[in-house]
């Protein structure tokens, strides 16, 4: 009897390491693909659930992990020059309130409203990313824009990100180059908001309970090591790369929308 406990020990425990490396894996290709274009839940939230997290604790999982994710990135960007802390601290706070307003309000819908949402915005969004020629622009816009879309704006996708999230990274990216922006530097705009809308949901998400540490912390460094990565992939890419790697992302974020109303 005590040798089969050992046993069953045992294999609890290479059972834990293995569910431990293959998060990590999970968290590093996701967060890899979408510091680049968006579209992270993508891979995260059916991978989870393929491998038996509920979706409950791999969004809450999610939010933490990519919180992670973001704030490694914004460390490197201050740290590289590439962001001011004016601008982070802006972002982060309106996406932070974003985030919080976000996981209060999911927790009132139903999944099928939150989809028709994404399904209407994710349209949109590929209609004006495809419709758009400031990609090719070289013409830089000012991180401090001040008008009131530039603010509204983020607050709906921290929001959505918050609650949701599908496609938040893409439109975050897709919003800030229609601000006059580069590539470049709507996804380092990209990775503050997120970081704000992450930071906020995670708050909400934590006081439910849904929080699974060993799950968490596994993604949360495969999500660290990705970002860090995509960073450096960044100045590599093509800007006509990166566009298809957007539509492509977004197409199949749609499909992914679509296949859950089948």
């Amino acid at each position: 009897m005590i040798h089969l406990r050992m046993r069953d020990s045992g294999g609890e425990e290479s059972t834990l390491d293995t569910l431990f490396f293959t998060l990590m894996g999970i968290g590093m290709i996701s967060s890899f693909v979408g510091t680049l274009a968006g579209g992270a839940g993508l891979i995260t939230l059916p991978a989870m659930m393929l491998v038996g997290v509920p979706i409950h604790i791999g969004i809450a999982t999610n939010k933490f992990s990519s919180g992670i994710a973001a704030l490694t990135s914004v460390s490197y960007l201050l740290k590289n020059k590439y962001l001011d802390g004016k601008t982070i601290c802006i972002n982060v706070s309106v996406a932070l309130l974003g985030g919080v307003c976000g996981a209060l309000i999911t927790a009132s819908m139903s999944e099928k409203s939150m989809n028709v949402i994404a399904l209407i915005l994710l349209v949109f969004a590929l209609m004006v990313t495809l419709r758009s020629k400031k990609w090719v622009s070289s013409v830089e816009g000012s991180s401090n824009n001040t008008s009131i879309a530039s603010r509204i704006i983020p607050f709906f996708i921290a929001a959505y990100d918050g609650g949701f999230g599908p496609g938040s990274s893409t439109f975050g990216i897709i919003h800030y180059i229609s601000q006059n922006q580069t590539y470049m530097k709507a996804v380092h705009l990209t990775r503050a908001l997120i970081l704000g809308s992450c930071l906020g949901a995670f708050v909400v998400f934590y006081q439910t309970g849904f929080v699974q540490w060993h799950n968490a912390i596994a993604m949360a460094i495969g999500s660290a090591i990705g970002s860090q990565f995509g960073l450096l992939a960044l100045p590599r890419i093509p800007v006509r790369y990166a566009k298809s790697l957007l539509i492509t992302i977004i197409f199949l974020l749609i499909g992914q929308v679509l296949y859950k109303f089948i």
